[in-house]
């Protein structure tokens, strides 16, 4: 696998993980930079990000989750 290819993928794997241009643009001066340590800490806090969007829409999901379950109550005590 040549430079172009290994760099096509990991572009990929970022705008599939949802990374913004800016934060592509960021990590791959990291890498022309040789900053390793940098790029780890700029992908942990996407994903951190990303966590926390996910935890909130589990939240909402559970607050249906307890409208649907009360109404169904509701439903069978009728």
């Amino acid at each position: 696998m040549n430079m172009d290819e290994n760099t096509e993928k990991i572009l990929q794997n970022l705008q599939d993980a949802n990374c913004s241009a800016a934060l592509i643009s960021k990590y791959f001066a990291l890498e022309k930079a040789g900053n390793t340590f940098e790029q780890l800490k700029l992908l942990a806090s996407h994903k951190t990000e990303l966590l926390n969007s996910l935890h909130k829409c589990q939240k909402q999901i559970d607050c249906l989750d307890f409208l649907i379950f009360n109404l169904e109550q509701q439903a069978k005590a009728r």
